[in-house]
């Protein structure tokens, strides 16, 4: 045991993945910040019409998902990484020459379906080049590419605003993604997890798309997913509201730091002392996190909400991400993380339109305390889940000790 949790992370491969992860996701967190006002004030179009911009891309990502891990299985993790990702980038320059609503919604659409196919490779890919027994720290950092892209792409978005054109930001955003694609380029996956004989075609089954031993743990982040949606939907609009615009600047600055931080011993207390010791107290966390923004009256407040929620849900994402692979055998990896990041996309989607109705009929205050509670009941049920994952776990070791066909 002492050996294996010697082995390294930070190998040339866990590098270049994670590098090509925060790529897709800095594009996809800057392009959602920004094509909104494009939409608007470039291309005359209403607040409806940006939003559906952003809609777009993640309905046709949640609709690819399913397809995405028989994707890889059929041409192999390593050159659908290599594809999908040169088509997000060739699709990220496109941008460029587009001039009015409907051809942009289109690239949006298709921009999705790369997305769903890249982002699905990557969390399979980290997956498989982390050591098993260091793979709660290792998706851990890994997951930080994603959660870091949350803060930059929109800094850096915005910032370019201020001195350039819609044009150049789109040249910037796709010259980046080009290091993304070198970065995968140079990503190694195990032979013995590729597939045997690729394009080999077959009989197309439920199994195929999804990952079933997965989906209870994936429903589970899909409900932390649908009140996180609460936080990076409405946190702009809301401290706009209580008169801390200013200070929503540094909200994510803040929650980024303090994952940072705190990644470390987090991750390793997940592969020491197992989900329980992490999970839980996370959750609550991230609960009296939602709670306090709730009541949030002053620039300190608003940003101790941040730390809380940076300590609390930064570090629940990884955590069930790296249950969902741990249900299933190491094959299978790219259809659990599709059928994971399925369901937790699902959970953005829907959450973002609910907590809209909850905000215009009650406010902020009601809507953030509401979400705290919901996170104190998605405690419940993991610790019930858990129970029952434990019960059949002494189950199958009685029938191993006793030889019960």
């Amino acid at each position: 045991m002492g050996k294996a949790m010697q082995e390294p992370i930070w190998t040339k491969s866990f590098i270049g993945i994670s590098m090509t992860q925060f790529m897709v996701f800095m594009i996809y967190y800057t392009f959602l910040t920004t094509l909104p006002i494009y939409v608007i004030q470039n291309l005359g179009g209403s607040e409806a019409q940006g939003g559906l911009i952003v809609t777009t891309m993640l309905v046709s990502a949640i609709l690819i998902r399913p397809f995405s891990a028989n994707i890889l299985d059929k041409i192999g993790k390593k050159r659908g990484l290599i594809i999908s990702v040169a088509l997000f980038t060739v699709t990220s320059f496109v941008y460029v020459g587009v001039g009015s609503f409907i051809p942009l919604l289109i690239l949006r659409f298709v921009h999705g379906l790369t997305f769903g196919v890249a982002t699905t490779a990557t969390g399979a890919i980290a997956a498989d080049v982390i050591p098993p027994a260091r793979r709660g720290a290792g998706l851990g950092y890994f997951a930080m590419a994603m959660n870091l892209a949350v803060v930059a792409g929109p800094f850096i978005g915005l910032t370019v605003l201020q001195f350039g054109t819609f044009s150049l930001l789109f040249l910037i955003m796709s010259g980046l993604m080009v290091i993304g694609l070198i970065c995968a380029v140079v990503v190694h996956v195990p032979a013995d997890l590729e597939p045997a004989h690729p394009f080999a075609s077959k009989k197309l089954t439920l199994t195929d798309l999804i990952e079933p031993k997965a989906l209870p743990i994936a429903t589970i982040s899909s409900l932390v997913a649908l009140v996180y949606a609460s936080v990076i939907s409405f946190i702009s609009v809301y401290a706009d509201a209580i008169g801390l615009a200013a200070t929503a600047s540094y909200f994510f600055l803040v929650f980024a730091i303090v994952m940072i931080c705190t990644r470390p011993f987090f991750g390793r207390t997940f592969d020491t002392k197992g989900p329980n010791y992490v999970i839980i107290p996370c959750l609550f966390i991230f609960a009296v996190g939602l709670i306090v923004l709730g009541f949030t009256s002053t620039a300190a407040m608003l940003l101790l909400s941040a730390g809380l929620i940076g300590l609390g849900y930064g570090t629940l994402l990884p955590s069930f991400q790296t249950m969902a692979i741990q249900t299933t055998h190491h094959s299978r990896s790219g259809q659990a993380t599709a059928t994971f990041f399925m369901l937790f996309d699902g959970g953005i989607a829907v959450g973002s339109f609910v907590w809209g109705l909850v905000v215009a009929g009650y406010g902020y205050q009601t809507l953030y305390t509401l979400c705290g509670l919901v996170v104190l009941g998605i405690t419940v049920l993991f610790m019930w889940y858990q129970k029952r994952q434990e019960k059949a776990r002494v189950l199958r070791r009685l029938v191993q000790d006793w030889d019960i066909p």
